[in-house]
Protein backbone atom coordinates (compact mmCIF):
# COMPACT_ATOMS: atom_id res chain seq x y z
CA UNK A 1 0.00 0.00 0.00
CA UNK A 2 3.11 2.01 0.53
CA UNK A 3 4.53 1.32 -2.57
CA UNK A 4 1.93 2.20 -4.44
CA UNK A 5 1.06 5.94 -3.21
CA UNK A 6 4.16 6.58 -3.93
CA UNK A 7 3.84 5.91 -7.62
CA UNK A 8 0.54 7.46 -7.34
CA UNK A 9 2.14 10.74 -6.06
CA UNK A 10 5.16 10.59 -8.84
CA UNK A 11 2.91 10.37 -11.71
CA UNK A 12 2.11 14.25 -11.84
CA UNK A 13 5.48 15.05 -11.50
CA UNK A 14 6.20 13.17 -14.72
CA UNK A 15 3.40 14.51 -16.45
CA UNK A 16 4.79 18.01 -15.23
CA UNK A 17 8.20 17.08 -17.00
CA UNK A 18 6.85 15.69 -20.25
CA UNK A 19 4.41 18.42 -20.51
CA UNK A 20 7.59 21.10 -19.56
CA UNK A 21 9.83 19.29 -22.25
CA UNK A 22 7.19 18.93 -25.17
CA UNK A 23 6.46 22.86 -24.60
CA UNK A 24 9.95 23.55 -24.88
CA UNK A 25 10.33 21.11 -27.94
CA UNK A 26 7.51 23.15 -29.14
CA UNK A 27 8.83 26.59 -28.66
CA UNK A 28 12.13 25.69 -30.42
CA UNK A 29 9.85 24.36 -33.39
CA UNK A 30 8.27 27.29 -33.71
CA UNK A 31 11.25 29.49 -32.79
CA UNK A 32 13.02 27.65 -36.42
CA UNK A 33 10.01 27.96 -38.05
CA UNK A 34 9.73 31.61 -37.49
CA UNK A 35 13.31 32.22 -38.45
CA UNK A 36 12.89 29.75 -41.47
CA UNK A 37 9.77 31.90 -43.09
CA UNK A 38 12.06 35.10 -41.98
CA UNK A 39 14.97 33.78 -44.07
CA UNK A 40 12.56 32.69 -46.87
CA UNK A 41 10.69 36.04 -46.80
CA UNK A 42 13.28 38.56 -46.84
CA UNK A 43 16.66 36.34 -48.36
CA UNK A 44 14.92 33.56 -50.25
CA UNK A 45 13.47 33.13 -53.81
CA UNK A 46 10.07 34.39 -52.28
CA UNK A 47 11.72 37.92 -53.05
CA UNK A 48 11.25 39.23 -56.59
CA UNK A 49 14.73 40.69 -56.56
CA UNK A 50 16.40 37.35 -55.58
CA UNK A 51 14.62 35.72 -58.05
CA UNK A 52 15.79 38.44 -61.08
CA UNK A 53 19.55 38.05 -59.66
CA UNK A 54 19.71 34.29 -59.49
CA UNK A 55 18.60 33.83 -63.12
CA UNK A 56 20.82 36.84 -64.21
CA UNK A 57 24.03 35.00 -62.70
CA UNK A 58 23.41 31.74 -64.16
CA UNK A 59 22.42 32.53 -67.62
CA UNK A 60 24.45 35.67 -67.97
CA UNK A 61 21.63 37.81 -68.58
CA UNK A 62 19.77 41.02 -68.13
CA UNK A 63 16.31 40.10 -66.49
CA UNK A 64 12.73 41.18 -67.25
CA UNK A 65 10.22 40.33 -64.70
CA UNK A 66 6.78 41.83 -64.87
CA UNK A 67 4.65 40.83 -61.94
CA UNK A 68 5.41 38.31 -59.33
CA UNK A 69 3.38 36.92 -56.03
CA UNK A 70 4.83 34.47 -53.70
CA UNK A 71 3.40 32.91 -50.50
CA UNK A 72 4.79 30.42 -47.49
CA UNK A 73 1.72 28.59 -46.22
CA UNK A 74 0.64 26.08 -46.53
CA UNK A 75 3.90 25.43 -48.87
CA UNK A 76 5.64 27.75 -50.72
CA UNK A 77 4.52 28.85 -53.95
CA UNK A 78 5.79 31.09 -56.30
CA UNK A 79 4.11 33.20 -59.87
CA UNK A 80 4.81 35.16 -62.16
CA UNK A 81 3.94 36.79 -65.80
CA UNK A 82 6.16 38.56 -68.33
CA UNK A 83 9.74 36.77 -67.41
CA UNK A 84 12.29 37.57 -70.27
CA UNK A 85 15.89 36.87 -70.38
CA UNK A 86 18.09 39.12 -73.08
CA UNK A 87 21.80 37.68 -73.62
CA UNK A 88 24.37 40.94 -72.69
CA UNK A 89 26.68 40.23 -75.75
CA UNK A 90 23.54 39.61 -78.09
CA UNK A 91 21.63 42.44 -77.82
CA UNK A 92 20.36 42.46 -81.33
CA UNK A 93 19.23 39.19 -81.37
CA UNK A 94 15.65 38.01 -79.93
CA UNK A 95 15.90 37.37 -76.46
CA UNK A 96 17.14 34.29 -75.31
CA UNK A 97 13.88 33.06 -73.47
CA UNK A 98 10.80 34.47 -72.47
CA UNK A 99 7.30 33.34 -70.76
CA UNK A 100 4.50 34.19 -70.48
CA UNK A 101 3.42 33.07 -67.15
CA UNK A 102 5.21 30.59 -64.52
CA UNK A 103 4.38 29.20 -61.34
CA UNK A 104 6.12 27.30 -58.73
CA UNK A 105 6.00 24.99 -55.61
CA UNK A 106 8.40 23.55 -53.30
CA UNK A 107 8.67 22.97 -49.86
CA UNK A 108 10.13 25.57 -47.64
CA UNK A 109 12.86 23.20 -46.10
CA UNK A 110 14.06 22.67 -49.30
CA UNK A 111 14.96 26.10 -50.11
CA UNK A 112 16.99 26.43 -47.65
CA UNK A 113 19.39 23.75 -49.34
CA UNK A 114 22.30 25.02 -51.44
CA UNK A 115 21.50 24.87 -53.85
CA UNK A 116 17.86 25.59 -53.61
CA UNK A 117 15.47 23.16 -54.99
CA UNK A 118 12.23 23.82 -56.60
CA UNK A 119 9.87 21.11 -56.64
CA UNK A 120 7.66 21.85 -59.28
CA UNK A 121 7.97 24.21 -61.95
CA UNK A 122 5.27 24.98 -64.61
CA UNK A 123 5.65 27.11 -67.69
CA UNK A 124 3.14 28.52 -69.92
CA UNK A 125 4.00 30.35 -73.07
CA UNK A 126 7.58 29.26 -72.81
CA UNK A 127 9.97 30.35 -75.77
CA UNK A 128 13.98 29.61 -75.85
CA UNK A 129 15.52 31.55 -78.68
CA UNK A 130 19.28 29.23 -79.24
CA UNK A 131 21.55 32.20 -80.53
CA UNK A 132 24.10 31.27 -83.27
CA UNK A 133 27.31 29.56 -82.49
CA UNK A 134 30.30 31.72 -81.85
CA UNK A 135 32.65 31.81 -84.67
CA UNK A 136 35.75 31.34 -83.07
CA UNK A 137 34.90 28.37 -81.10
CA UNK A 138 33.04 26.84 -83.94
CA UNK A 139 36.13 27.53 -86.44
CA UNK A 140 38.60 25.55 -83.88
CA UNK A 141 36.00 23.01 -83.40
CA UNK A 142 35.86 23.38 -79.59
CA UNK A 143 33.19 23.23 -77.29
CA UNK A 144 32.51 25.94 -74.68
CA UNK A 145 35.29 25.44 -72.14
CA UNK A 146 34.48 23.53 -69.51
CA UNK A 147 36.67 25.56 -66.87
CA UNK A 148 34.08 28.47 -67.76
CA UNK A 149 31.20 26.36 -66.87
CA UNK A 150 32.45 24.84 -63.82
CA UNK A 151 33.36 28.53 -62.88
CA UNK A 152 29.74 29.75 -63.12
CA UNK A 153 28.90 26.51 -61.40
CA UNK A 154 28.94 27.72 -58.12
CA UNK A 155 27.10 30.48 -58.75
CA UNK A 156 23.98 28.85 -59.13
CA UNK A 157 21.28 29.27 -56.26
CA UNK A 158 18.77 26.88 -57.27
CA UNK A 159 18.06 23.39 -59.25
CA UNK A 160 14.54 22.75 -60.50
CA UNK A 161 13.12 18.81 -59.97
CA UNK A 162 10.75 18.38 -62.22
CA UNK A 163 9.53 21.44 -64.80
CA UNK A 164 6.62 20.71 -67.26
CA UNK A 165 6.57 23.43 -70.18
CA UNK A 166 4.07 22.41 -72.58
CA UNK A 167 3.08 24.28 -76.01
CA UNK A 168 6.69 25.58 -76.20
CA UNK A 169 8.95 26.73 -79.34
CA UNK A 170 12.37 26.87 -79.81
CA UNK A 171 13.65 29.09 -82.37
CA UNK A 172 17.47 28.30 -83.50
CA UNK A 173 18.58 31.18 -84.89
CA UNK A 174 20.96 31.03 -87.90
CA UNK A 175 24.44 32.55 -88.34
CA UNK A 176 23.72 33.35 -91.67
CA UNK A 177 22.01 36.83 -92.07
CA UNK A 178 18.56 36.80 -93.77
CA UNK A 179 18.31 33.16 -93.04
CA UNK A 180 14.52 32.30 -91.21
CA UNK A 181 15.39 30.39 -87.82
CA UNK A 182 14.87 26.55 -87.34
CA UNK A 183 11.48 26.39 -85.38
CA UNK A 184 10.68 23.17 -83.19
CA UNK A 185 7.10 23.36 -82.02
CA UNK A 186 7.13 21.21 -78.92
CA UNK A 187 3.64 20.06 -77.82
CA UNK A 188 4.99 18.38 -74.50
CA UNK A 189 8.46 18.75 -72.35
CA UNK A 190 8.85 17.33 -69.05
CA UNK A 191 12.63 17.68 -67.29
CA UNK A 192 14.01 16.42 -64.34
CA UNK A 193 17.17 18.01 -62.32
CA UNK A 194 17.11 21.08 -64.30
CA UNK A 195 20.16 22.81 -63.30
CA UNK A 196 23.63 22.64 -62.81
CA UNK A 197 25.87 19.82 -62.85
CA UNK A 198 24.55 16.53 -64.33
CA UNK A 199 23.18 16.93 -67.26
CA UNK A 200 18.69 17.07 -67.14
CA UNK A 201 16.51 14.26 -67.52
CA UNK A 202 13.82 15.15 -70.66
CA UNK A 203 10.98 13.62 -72.43
CA UNK A 204 9.34 15.61 -74.94
CA UNK A 205 7.26 15.36 -77.80
CA UNK A 206 7.45 17.68 -80.60
CA UNK A 207 5.47 18.43 -83.69
CA UNK A 208 7.27 17.87 -87.04
CA UNK A 209 6.01 20.35 -89.96
CA UNK A 210 6.85 17.83 -92.87
CA UNK A 211 6.02 15.67 -93.21
CA UNK A 212 3.41 16.18 -90.34
CA UNK A 213 3.77 13.76 -87.92
CA UNK A 214 4.43 13.77 -83.79
CA UNK A 215 8.25 12.88 -82.97
CA UNK A 216 8.59 11.61 -79.12
CA UNK A 217 11.79 11.60 -77.98
CA UNK A 218 13.90 11.02 -74.39
CA UNK A 219 17.52 11.83 -73.21
CA UNK A 220 19.68 14.08 -71.36
CA UNK A 221 20.35 17.70 -71.80
CA UNK A 222 22.58 20.37 -70.68
CA UNK A 223 24.25 21.23 -68.94
CA UNK A 224 23.13 24.34 -70.22
CA UNK A 225 26.77 26.01 -72.01
CA UNK A 226 26.32 29.54 -70.82
CA UNK A 227 29.47 30.75 -73.36
CA UNK A 228 27.96 29.33 -76.11
CA UNK A 229 24.51 27.26 -76.20
CA UNK A 230 25.35 25.80 -79.68
CA UNK A 231 27.82 24.11 -77.52
CA UNK A 232 25.12 21.97 -75.16
CA UNK A 233 25.02 18.55 -74.41
CA UNK A 234 22.28 16.32 -76.33
CA UNK A 235 21.96 12.67 -76.44
CA UNK A 236 18.73 10.42 -76.46
CA UNK A 237 16.44 8.13 -78.29
CA UNK A 238 13.50 9.08 -80.25
CA UNK A 239 10.40 7.37 -82.62
CA UNK A 240 8.49 9.31 -85.14
CA UNK A 241 4.90 7.78 -85.48
CA UNK A 242 2.30 8.39 -88.11
CA UNK A 243 4.34 10.66 -90.19
CA UNK A 244 1.82 11.87 -93.07
CA UNK A 245 4.23 12.19 -96.72
CA UNK A 246 0.98 12.81 -98.52
CA UNK A 247 1.68 16.50 -96.78
CA UNK A 248 4.60 16.67 -99.01
CA UNK A 249 2.80 17.04 -102.27
CA UNK A 250 3.69 14.81 -104.88
CA UNK A 251 4.43 12.15 -102.05
CA UNK A 252 1.93 9.22 -100.71
CA UNK A 253 2.37 6.91 -97.51
CA UNK A 254 2.60 6.79 -93.97
CA UNK A 255 5.97 6.75 -92.43
CA UNK A 256 7.88 5.07 -88.89
CA UNK A 257 11.25 6.20 -87.69
CA UNK A 258 13.24 5.66 -84.80
CA UNK A 259 16.55 5.62 -84.01
CA UNK A 260 19.04 8.01 -81.44
CA UNK A 261 20.67 10.73 -81.24
CA UNK A 262 24.60 11.98 -79.54
CA UNK A 263 26.67 15.66 -79.97
CA UNK A 264 26.32 19.20 -79.54
CA UNK A 265 23.03 20.89 -80.58
CA UNK A 266 25.72 22.11 -83.18
CA UNK A 267 26.35 18.55 -84.31
CA UNK A 268 24.34 16.11 -83.65
CA UNK A 269 24.87 12.49 -85.01
CA UNK A 270 21.84 10.72 -85.91
CA UNK A 271 21.53 6.70 -86.06
CA UNK A 272 17.94 5.65 -87.20
CA UNK A 273 15.45 3.48 -89.45
CA UNK A 274 12.63 4.64 -91.48
CA UNK A 275 9.60 1.88 -92.46
CA UNK A 276 6.61 3.08 -94.81
CA UNK A 277 5.05 0.06 -96.15
CA UNK A 278 3.18 2.07 -98.28
CA UNK A 279 5.65 4.43 -100.10
CA UNK A 280 4.06 6.25 -103.28
CA UNK A 281 4.50 8.94 -106.05
CA UNK A 282 1.41 10.70 -106.70
CA UNK A 283 2.11 10.58 -110.04
CA UNK A 284 1.82 7.17 -110.43
CA UNK A 285 0.13 5.77 -107.01
CA UNK A 286 1.47 2.80 -107.08
CA UNK A 287 2.32 1.54 -103.39
CA UNK A 288 5.55 -0.44 -102.45
CA UNK A 289 7.10 -0.71 -99.53
CA UNK A 290 9.98 1.34 -98.63
CA UNK A 291 12.98 0.91 -95.81
CA UNK A 292 15.72 2.76 -94.90
CA UNK A 293 18.63 2.98 -92.59
CA UNK A 294 20.93 6.11 -92.32
CA UNK A 295 23.73 8.02 -90.44
CA UNK A 296 23.49 11.79 -90.41
CA UNK A 297 25.17 14.94 -88.75
CA UNK A 298 22.72 17.20 -88.05
CA UNK A 299 23.37 20.88 -87.03
CA UNK A 300 21.00 21.92 -84.41
CA UNK A 301 21.90 25.50 -85.20
CA UNK A 302 20.89 25.94 -88.94
CA UNK A 303 19.10 22.84 -89.17
CA UNK A 304 21.56 21.25 -92.29
CA UNK A 305 22.08 17.45 -92.31
CA UNK A 306 24.89 15.55 -93.65
CA UNK A 307 23.90 12.35 -95.18
CA UNK A 308 26.52 9.90 -94.38
CA UNK A 309 24.87 7.44 -95.78
CA UNK A 310 21.68 6.24 -96.17
CA UNK A 311 21.13 2.89 -97.51
CA UNK A 312 17.18 2.50 -98.85
CA UNK A 313 15.11 -0.47 -99.59
CA UNK A 314 12.63 -0.92 -102.20
CA UNK A 315 10.79 -3.68 -102.12
CA UNK A 316 13.62 -6.40 -103.42
CA UNK A 317 16.15 -3.49 -104.28
CA UNK A 318 19.01 -1.49 -102.70
CA UNK A 319 19.78 2.10 -103.17
CA UNK A 320 22.69 3.93 -101.45
CA UNK A 321 22.74 7.58 -101.11
CA UNK A 322 25.19 10.36 -99.57
CA UNK A 323 24.37 13.54 -99.52
CA UNK A 324 23.08 16.82 -97.89
CA UNK A 325 20.21 18.42 -96.81
CA UNK A 326 20.90 22.13 -96.63
CA UNK A 327 19.52 26.02 -96.94
CA UNK A 328 20.90 27.33 -99.83
CA UNK A 329 21.82 31.58 -99.60
CA UNK A 330 19.07 33.57 -99.99
CA UNK A 331 16.39 30.89 -99.92
CA UNK A 332 14.00 31.59 -97.36
CA UNK A 333 11.68 28.78 -97.67
CA UNK A 334 13.38 25.51 -97.37
CA UNK A 335 16.32 23.63 -97.71
CA UNK A 336 17.89 21.62 -101.38
CA UNK A 337 18.01 17.70 -101.11
CA UNK A 338 21.14 16.79 -102.51
CA UNK A 339 22.54 13.24 -103.30
CA UNK A 340 24.59 11.09 -104.87
CA UNK A 341 22.65 7.79 -105.71
CA UNK A 342 24.31 4.39 -106.39
CA UNK A 343 22.64 0.67 -107.44
CA UNK A 344 24.58 -1.57 -108.66
CA UNK A 345 22.02 -3.03 -109.55
CA UNK A 346 18.63 -3.23 -108.39
CA UNK A 347 15.48 -4.99 -110.05
CA UNK A 348 14.42 -2.70 -113.16
CA UNK A 349 10.73 -3.92 -112.02
CA UNK A 350 10.94 -2.57 -108.48
CA UNK A 351 11.67 0.85 -110.00
CA UNK A 352 9.25 1.03 -112.98
CA UNK A 353 7.07 -0.15 -110.14
CA UNK A 354 7.16 3.22 -108.00
CA UNK A 355 7.23 5.77 -110.91
CA UNK A 356 4.53 3.75 -113.92
CA UNK A 357 1.19 4.48 -113.23
CA UNK A 358 0.16 0.57 -113.75
CA UNK A 359 0.62 -1.66 -110.96
CA UNK A 360 2.44 -4.40 -113.60
CA UNK A 361 6.24 -3.18 -114.81
CA UNK A 362 6.51 -2.75 -118.55
CA UNK A 363 9.64 -4.48 -118.19
CA UNK A 364 12.21 -7.21 -116.53
CA UNK A 365 15.69 -7.03 -115.93
CA UNK A 366 18.55 -5.39 -113.90
CA UNK A 367 19.71 -1.94 -113.72
CA UNK A 368 22.73 -0.38 -112.84
CA UNK A 369 22.55 3.39 -111.78
CA UNK A 370 24.85 6.47 -110.97
CA UNK A 371 23.02 9.76 -110.28
CA UNK A 372 22.79 12.82 -108.96
CA UNK A 373 19.64 14.04 -107.03
CA UNK A 374 18.38 18.00 -106.73
CA UNK A 375 15.29 18.67 -104.88
CA UNK A 376 14.91 22.50 -104.09
CA UNK A 377 12.18 23.27 -102.00
CA UNK A 378 8.98 24.36 -102.69
CA UNK A 379 4.80 23.92 -102.43
CA UNK A 380 4.97 22.58 -106.24
CA UNK A 381 4.71 18.58 -106.59
CA UNK A 382 7.88 17.46 -105.48
CA UNK A 383 7.97 15.59 -109.25
CA UNK A 384 8.01 18.35 -110.47
CA UNK A 385 10.52 19.65 -108.49
CA UNK A 386 13.32 17.32 -108.33
CA UNK A 387 16.08 17.49 -110.97
CA UNK A 388 18.21 13.80 -111.91
CA UNK A 389 21.42 13.87 -113.65
CA UNK A 390 22.68 10.36 -114.37
CA UNK A 391 23.57 6.92 -115.80
CA UNK A 392 22.04 3.74 -116.17
CA UNK A 393 22.69 0.22 -117.80
CA UNK A 394 20.13 -2.19 -117.94
CA UNK A 395 20.84 -5.92 -118.41
CA UNK A 396 18.75 -8.90 -119.80
CA UNK A 397 15.41 -6.81 -119.88
CA UNK A 398 12.20 -8.14 -121.68
CA UNK A 399 8.80 -6.54 -121.86
CA UNK A 400 5.73 -7.72 -119.91
CA UNK A 401 3.40 -6.43 -122.59
CA UNK A 402 3.42 -9.80 -125.28
CA UNK A 403 2.53 -7.16 -128.11
CA UNK A 404 5.46 -5.12 -127.76
CA UNK A 405 8.09 -7.97 -126.68
CA UNK A 406 6.52 -8.97 -130.53
CA UNK A 407 7.97 -6.20 -131.64
CA UNK A 408 11.34 -6.56 -130.41
CA UNK A 409 11.28 -10.25 -131.83
CA UNK A 410 10.58 -8.72 -135.25
CA UNK A 411 13.31 -6.63 -134.56
CA UNK A 412 15.94 -9.22 -133.71
CA UNK A 413 14.76 -11.48 -136.63
CA UNK A 414 14.83 -8.82 -139.16
CA UNK A 415 18.41 -7.94 -138.13
CA UNK A 416 19.69 -11.56 -137.98
CA UNK A 417 17.92 -11.82 -141.49
CA UNK A 418 15.72 -14.49 -140.63
CA UNK A 419 12.27 -15.06 -142.05
CA UNK A 420 10.49 -16.99 -139.85
CA UNK A 421 8.90 -15.91 -136.55
CA UNK A 422 9.76 -20.00 -135.45
CA UNK A 423 13.79 -18.72 -135.77
CA UNK A 424 13.54 -16.20 -132.74
CA UNK A 425 12.14 -16.91 -129.73
CA UNK A 426 12.99 -14.46 -127.21
CA UNK A 427 14.79 -11.22 -127.56
CA UNK A 428 16.64 -10.47 -124.35
CA UNK A 429 17.24 -6.76 -124.56
CA UNK A 430 20.06 -4.75 -123.07
CA UNK A 431 20.05 -1.18 -122.48
CA UNK A 432 22.26 1.96 -121.26
CA UNK A 433 22.06 5.80 -121.34
CA UNK A 434 22.02 9.17 -119.91
CA UNK A 435 18.92 10.63 -118.05
CA UNK A 436 18.24 14.11 -117.22
CA UNK A 437 15.07 14.58 -115.36
CA UNK A 438 13.12 18.20 -114.64
CA UNK A 439 9.74 19.97 -114.89
CA UNK A 440 7.86 15.75 -114.68
CA UNK A 441 9.78 15.18 -118.00
CA UNK A 442 12.91 12.49 -118.53
CA UNK A 443 15.43 13.41 -121.35
CA UNK A 444 17.33 10.75 -122.88
CA UNK A 445 20.95 11.33 -124.58
CA UNK A 446 23.03 8.33 -125.70
CA UNK A 447 20.65 5.83 -125.15
CA UNK A 448 21.31 2.59 -126.90
CA UNK A 449 20.08 -0.71 -126.59
CA UNK A 450 20.80 -4.20 -128.35
CA UNK A 451 18.52 -7.41 -129.47
CA UNK A 452 20.58 -10.37 -130.89
CA UNK A 453 20.55 -8.90 -134.72
CA UNK A 454 20.27 -5.24 -133.94
CA UNK A 455 21.76 -1.66 -132.16
CA UNK A 456 19.52 0.79 -132.32
CA UNK A 457 20.88 4.38 -130.87
CA UNK A 458 18.11 7.05 -129.57
CA UNK A 459 17.69 10.43 -127.79
CA UNK A 460 14.45 12.07 -126.61
CA UNK A 461 12.29 12.32 -124.28
CA UNK A 462 9.34 10.60 -121.80
CA UNK A 463 6.55 12.02 -119.86
CA UNK A 464 6.26 11.14 -115.96
CA UNK A 465 2.86 12.63 -116.43
CA UNK A 466 1.30 11.11 -119.62
CA UNK A 467 3.44 8.52 -120.47
CA UNK A 468 4.21 9.45 -123.99
CA UNK A 469 7.05 8.78 -125.92
CA UNK A 470 9.01 10.47 -128.84
CA UNK A 471 12.17 9.28 -129.71
CA UNK A 472 14.41 9.05 -132.98
CA UNK A 473 17.69 7.88 -133.53
CA UNK A 474 19.10 4.72 -135.94
CA UNK A 475 18.69 1.11 -136.05
CA UNK A 476 22.00 -0.70 -137.26
CA UNK A 477 21.04 -4.29 -138.19
CA UNK A 478 23.49 -7.20 -138.85
CA UNK A 479 21.69 -8.46 -141.96
CA UNK A 480 21.87 -6.55 -145.01
CA UNK A 481 18.63 -4.83 -146.52
CA UNK A 482 18.38 -7.49 -149.23
CA UNK A 483 18.69 -10.14 -146.58
CA UNK A 484 15.64 -8.72 -144.80
CA UNK A 485 13.49 -10.21 -147.42
CA UNK A 486 13.31 -12.87 -149.99
CA UNK A 487 12.21 -13.88 -153.61
CA UNK A 488 12.09 -10.64 -156.09
CA UNK A 489 12.12 -8.04 -153.38
CA UNK A 490 15.60 -9.47 -152.30
CA UNK A 491 16.99 -9.40 -155.57
CA UNK A 492 15.24 -5.30 -156.55
CA UNK A 493 16.67 -4.34 -152.64
CA UNK A 494 20.09 -5.89 -153.29
CA UNK A 495 20.98 -2.71 -155.10
CA UNK A 496 20.25 -0.85 -151.77
CA UNK A 497 22.51 -2.32 -149.44
CA UNK A 498 25.97 -0.31 -150.17
CA UNK A 499 23.39 2.61 -149.81
CA UNK A 500 22.37 1.38 -146.20
CA UNK A 501 25.41 -0.20 -145.09
CA UNK A 502 27.96 1.40 -142.60
CA UNK A 503 31.31 0.04 -143.49
CA UNK A 504 29.88 -2.18 -146.27
CA UNK A 505 28.29 -4.16 -143.54
CA UNK A 506 24.39 -4.87 -142.24
CA UNK A 507 22.35 -1.87 -142.78
CA UNK A 508 21.33 1.12 -141.04
CA UNK A 509 18.16 2.67 -141.20
CA UNK A 510 16.79 6.06 -139.05
CA UNK A 511 13.79 5.13 -136.51
CA UNK A 512 11.45 6.76 -134.58
CA UNK A 513 9.36 5.07 -131.46
CA UNK A 514 5.79 7.29 -130.82
CA UNK A 515 3.08 6.53 -128.88
CA UNK A 516 2.94 6.00 -125.35
CA UNK A 517 4.63 3.03 -122.65
CA UNK A 518 1.48 0.52 -123.04
CA UNK A 519 1.27 1.01 -126.76
CA UNK A 520 4.55 2.16 -128.84
CA UNK A 521 4.86 2.17 -131.90
CA UNK A 522 8.33 2.20 -134.30
CA UNK A 523 8.58 3.66 -137.55
CA UNK A 524 11.35 3.30 -140.46
CA UNK A 525 11.66 7.36 -141.69
CA UNK A 526 11.34 6.09 -145.18
CA UNK A 527 11.89 9.87 -146.07
CA UNK A 528 15.17 9.75 -144.61
CA UNK A 529 16.54 7.19 -146.46
CA UNK A 530 15.42 8.56 -149.63
CA UNK A 531 17.19 11.47 -148.60
CA UNK A 532 20.21 9.75 -147.94
CA UNK A 533 20.00 8.01 -151.41
CA UNK A 534 19.29 11.17 -153.64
Amino acid sequence: MIQEARIQSRAPKILVRLLKWTGIAVGVLLVLAAAGAAYLRWFSPLDQAWVVKALATRYECDVQLKSFHSSLFPMVRLTGEGLVLRRRDTPDLPPLASVDKFSVTAYWIELLRHPAHFGDVRLEGFTLNVPPRRTSDSASGSAAPAASQKGKSAKVAFVLDHLIANGSTINIISSQSGKLPTVLQVKKLRMQSAGVGPPMRFEATVINPHPVGLIETSGDFGPWNVDDPAQTALRGKYTFRNADLSTIRGLKGILRSEGTYDGVLSGIDVHGVTDTPDFALTMSGTPVHLRTKFEALVDGVNGDTSLQPVVAQLLSSTFVARGSVVKRTGDLHGRNVYLDITAQPASLQDVLRLVQKSGNPSMTGNVRIQAKLDVPPGEEDVVRRLKLDGDFNIDSAQFTNPDTEAKIRTISRIGLGKHSEDEVTSAPLNMSGHIVLADGKAKFSRLAFSVPGADIKLQGTYGLDDESLDFEGTASMQASVSQMTTGVKSILLHALDPLLSKDGKGTVVPIQITGTRASPTFHVEIGKILHRIH
